[in-house]
């Protein structure tokens, strides 16, 4: 009599370079309970790809032609906020790392982790859980303010800091957490440059933070936006 077949995570790899694609669907197809159903080398074909085949969870690369993995990862979470999205990529930049968790992914894994590593980061994160690898795990430790830059609420139970912040300037605030330059975000709200700069210059002055990495952590940590 044939065993019990056990629960199979479905997969779909988005990743520009073939030769990793391959690689990866190669590996993963060897493990019991993982199936990679797809792929994809950019995001407007691996989001068609997604909504048509529903995975579970998605292996996504950052740096994607033309559309992003973080913006990929936001568009996956508008769409179906079930699926899952581990982030594989070899960035590591601050930026990057909060990004792409402002964006809603799942797990940040680097490139180098082990096969067996990441089948269990697959598992675990269809299960709910949440999994950053160790060195992206200090930087975002690093990112979140001092113990003494609290919370701070205002009599209607709403931060202070968000309070102080105007229309223009939580727009603003929002495209820092998607890790947009003063240049993407003097495009993407048609101003100026330097306009853009000195939106980020007040929103930071008003969070009390000294960068715009610390502002988009303090936004997220906070739910000023």
């Amino acid at each position: 009599m044939d065993a019990v077949k056990t629960d199979v995570v479905k997969v779909v790899i988005v990743e520009d370079y073939k030769l990793t694609r391959v690689g990866l669907r190669s590996s993963l197809n060897e493990f019991e309970g993982i199936e990679v159903i797809g792929e994809a080398e950019t995001a407007e074909n691996g989001l068609q790809l997604i909504k048509d085949l529903r995975p579970e969870v998605v292996l996504m690369d950052l740096g994607l032609p033309g559309m992003n993995g973080i913006e990929a990862t936001q568009e996956v979470k508008t769409f179906d906020e079930n699926i899952k999205v581990v982030v594989l990529t070899s960035h590591e930049r601050d930026e990057e790392v909060l990004a792409s968790l402002g964006s809603g992914a799942n797990a940040y894994c680097l490139k180098d982790i082990e096969p067996n590593t990441l089948v269990s980061v697959i598992k675990n994160v269809k299960q709910g859980a949440a999994w950053l690898d160790p060195n992206v795990a200090q930087v975002a430790l690093k990112l979140f303010p001092k113990p003494e830059s609290t919370k701070v609420l205002n009599s209607t139970g709403i931060s202070d800091a968000r309070t102080q912040l105007t229309e223009r300037e939580m727009e603003v605030l929002k495209l820092l957490v998607k890790g947009k330059s003063n240049t993407e975000i003097a495009k993407d709200l048609i101003v100026s440059v330097h306009t853009a700069k000195a939106h980020v210059c007040s929103i930071l002055q008003k969070l009390c933070v000294d960068d715009r990495v610390q502002a988009a952590v303090k936004a997220i940590k906070e739910n000023i936006i």
